[in-house]
């Protein structure tokens, strides 16, 4: 597992994936394998509520690729309101997801929220 260096860059590929959250268990936004020799700028996490009442989002940076190791909160229970978007981080607050490291959402209600989340794939 090592930190990519992003000096003499070769491709960067823009990805936007979008998640519904349809549990209230974590559900993997973004993952960066180990030995990947890639490195994800991430640029935006936008949360959407989709249901006439409040939800709540967690969103948490993982030490270990596809959601393993310990969580670590980006943002912790922050209500979002009905029919409303939650812009959690965007390309002014944008960071380096690393390789073997991973992002994850947890709902407080299932089935009420979606995620979006864009990153540049740096090699």
């Amino acid at each position: 597992m090592a930190n990519p260096n992003i000096v003499n860059v070769t491709v960067i590929n823009g990805n936007t994936s979008t998640t519904s959250l349809t549990t209230t268990a974590a559900t993997s936004v973004a993952s960066n394998a180990a030995a990947s020799s890639k490195v994800y700028k991430i640029d935006s996490i936008v949360v959407a509520n989709t249901s006439a009442s409040a939800a709540n989002i967690t969103i948490n940076l993982y030490s270990v690729a596809a959601l393993g190791g310990t969580a670590f909160p980006i943002a912790f229970t922050i209500s979002v309101p009905a029919y409303a978007s939650l812009i959690v981080t965007d390309k002014t607050t944008a960071f380096y997801l690393l390789e073997d490291k991973s992002i994850g959402a947890t709902a407080g209600t299932a089935t009420a929220l979606v995620v979006t989340a864009s990153w540049e794939e740096i090699t």
